[in-house]
């Protein structure tokens, strides 16, 4: 686990006076203001961000540091990250997806699965991409309590229980 978690990114500017536009990866959306000081990716920039108003795709933000529409295009892309200890705790069945990408992922007998290679959403729940040694390709898996019954971030594994077909050699 790392001791920063991505809670949003820069999309762009928004208007003629500084404002930059971003999502905010939060469960709770407005809550990407609440964490303290953000960071850039490798550290180098830190922002302290003021939400102004909503706007579509995300939130219009003032950004410390940044005072035109130039600076704050130029932060296009800009992954922002909280410090770890400034997040709320987390249910038992909850995770940050920051902490799945990487485990390794075991069938029910034990037999290597993959990686996970990254947590997506696409509006009907959350799907772990999972990479296979010498494989071409991924694979996706819906990352509910039924087909992923255990994850142990301990010992960086999850156990898949899949369905009939879903890891089938093509």
């Amino acid at each position: 686990m790392t001791d920063r978690v991505c809670v949003g990114a820069v999309t762009g500017s928004f208007g003629v006076r500084g404002e930059a536009r971003i999502k905010s990866f939060c469960a709770d959306p407005t809550a990407i203001g609440d964490y303290g000081p953000l960071s850039s990716e490798d550290g180098s920039r830190q922002f302290t961000l003021t939400i102004t108003r909503p706007v579509k795709g995300g939130f219009a933000v003032r950004l410390s540091g940044v005072k035109t529409k130039e600076e704050a295009d130029a932060l296009r892309g800009t992954r922002l990250y909280a410090p770890r200890d400034a997040l709320p705790a987390l249910p038992d069945d909850e995770f940050y997806h920051a902490d799945l990408i990487g485990l390794s992922a075991v069938d029910t007998g034990g037999e290597e699965l993959g990686q996970v290679h990254a947590v997506l959403n696409h509006g009907a729940g959350d799907l772990l991409e999972l990479r296979k040694r010498g494989r071409k390709g991924t694979v996706l898996v819906p990352f509910t309590l039924e087909i992923v019954p255990t994850v142990d971030l301990a010992t960086g594994r999850i156990v898949i229980d899949p369905p009939d077909g879903l890891f089938d050699e093509e």
